[in-house]
């Protein structure tokens, strides 16, 4: 039932005070109507007595108390939701913005979406081929998971969003995929960027694109992701595809989170973001996952770039304890001209033994991926101590790691913007680098994989130097 009311107290940025209201809910659906005759939307964001504390999503600007009309419209904030969803572009508010027609919807759905039980959860498995093989052979990404790029201000996170969208895949043909795409608070080159990305690789075929430009209002970009995760749980546990959501820049809404807390006068936690930072994420991250019964997945990779670099700083910190992984992105490298600037060493994906071996990716991945992660640890310390004490300092075997750390960096970590690379490429390429190094230091991987992987003259040269 729409109650409509005359009662508007007070304004404070973009939340309104409406007096004398009666059975109103939590997180419901409001209409203001201007003197204008202009209508802007809200929803409920705390009740008290006869009072109701309701936010704009199009800001407050120009409102008057004296001749507003304020509609309660008896149900939450809605994404209408169809199979024809897909290749279509939308506003932070769920509006189509590519030129096309309004969606017909087959449904609604609320978008704060409706909590996975725990016990009908599936463990997440199977591997998702991103092309990038920092992320492929090193810190795999596995369907049901949610893996987060940590970044900084001016490293090419949305290079590597793009990139991401347009090449991830599962393997099996017979299975379909979608990308789901969601950007808070981002300039409008960016903005221009993603749309043109998309559009010139074709990437948009199977994606949904949300779009919250930094001028757009704070309120609308709390809902952004919260429409990008309906519209893929529909995909997922409606169409039974494997979904992949990439939410950039979890900052921004933080950002917003905390500007919204503030208005509304809450007692601020850790660095002025609301106490309630970690339970909030955690309503969007927990969205990821499977289904017992249902075909379909979500996996979320979340991009938030840390403020000062800072891993401590709330958003990285309280993301980390939700998620089951990071991926870092390094200044270091990226000044040496290398893309993308995956940090492989404080990187991680725990839940990577699910998505590889055989049947997934390859037998040797696993062993693999373990060798060249010590191999690089090496290499990188005994740089370093070459800094410290000069080159003369070291073994000959150090000087071998140093050298492959060089080549690992500048051949496996570093890829072209457009390059996708297979796993299999992936994996014959961490073989070649470790080449590169004595036999008797391959120490991580079963004596049956070298004898099948390593390049046979090599093997014999190694072997020959190991004697």
């Amino acid at each position: 039932m729409i109650k409509e009311y005359r009662t508007i107290s007070g304004i404070s940025g973009p939340l309104i005070i409406v007096e004398k209201v009666a059975d109103v809910k939590y997180d419901e659906l409001v209409e203001i109507q201007l003197g204008s005759g202009e209508i802007r939307r809200g929803r409920v964001l705390e009740i008290t007595t006869d009072k109701a504390l309701v936010q704009v999503f199009e800001g407050t600007s120009g409102l008057d108390i004296r001749d507003a009309k304020v509609r309660f419209l008896g149900k939450a904030l809605e994404l209408p939701v169809s199979r024809d969803m897909l290749g279509r572009i939308f506003d932070g508010s769920g509006k189509p913005i590519d030129g096309g027609p309004e969606i017909i919807p087959e449904k609604r759905l609320d978008i704060n979406g409706n909590p996975i039980n725990p016990y009908s959860r599936d463990y997440p498995s199977e591997f998702i081929q991103t092309g990038i093989s920092t992320i492929d052979g090193m810190n795999t990404l596995v369907r049901g998971q949610k893996l987060p790029i940590f970044s900084g201000s001016g490293l090419p996170h949305s290079r590597m969003a793009a990139q991401i969208a347009r090449q991830a895949k599962v393997l099996s043909s017979e299975e379909k995929f979608a990308v789901v795409f969601a950007a808070m608070g981002i300039t409008f080159g960016e903005a221009n960027f993603f749309i043109e990305d998309f559009n010139r690789t074709g990437a948009i075929k199977r994606a949904v694109m949300f779009i919250n430009l930094a001028d757009d209002p704070a309120i609308e970009r709390i809902a952004t992701p919260r429409l990008a995760l309906t519209a893929a749980e529909y995909l997922a546990f409606d169409l039974d595809m494997h979904v992949l959501v990439i939410l950039t820049d979890m900052t921004n809404y933080c950002e917003a989170l905390r500007e919204i807390s503030a208005a509304r006068k809450e007692v601020p936690g850790r660095r002025g973001y609301p106490g309630y930072l970690y339970t909030d994420l955690a309503t969007m991250y927990e969205r990821a996952g499977r289904i017992k019964g249902k075909k379909g997945s979500i996996t979320q990779i979340p991009i938030l770039t840390m403020p000062e670099d800072d891993k401590t700083h709330p958003i990285p910190d309280l993301t980390g304890y939700i998620t089951e992984g990071q991926i870092i992105l390094s200044r270091e490298l990226h000044r040496k001209g290398i893309y993308p600037p995956v940090d492989v060493l404080p990187s991680l994906s725990r839940l990577k033994d699910k998505g590889i071996g055989p049947g997934k990716t390859r037998e040797d991945h696993a062993d693999l991926l373990n060798q060249l992660f010590a191999a690089y640890a090496r290499g990188r310390e005994a740089r370093e101590l070459a800094i410290i004490l000069g080159e003369g300092a070291l073994t000959e075997e150090d000087r071998a790691f140093v050298r492959f750390a060089d080549e690992f960096e500048n051949r496996y970590v570093m890829q072209g913007e457009y390059e996708d690379r297979s796993i299999e490429q992936t994996l014959d390429l961490g073989w070649e680098l470790l080449s590169m190094l004595p036999v008797k230091e391959l120490k991580r991987v079963r004596d049956e994989f070298k004898e099948k992987y390593l390049k046979p003259r090599v093997r014999e040269k190694s072997y020959e130097a190991a004697s």
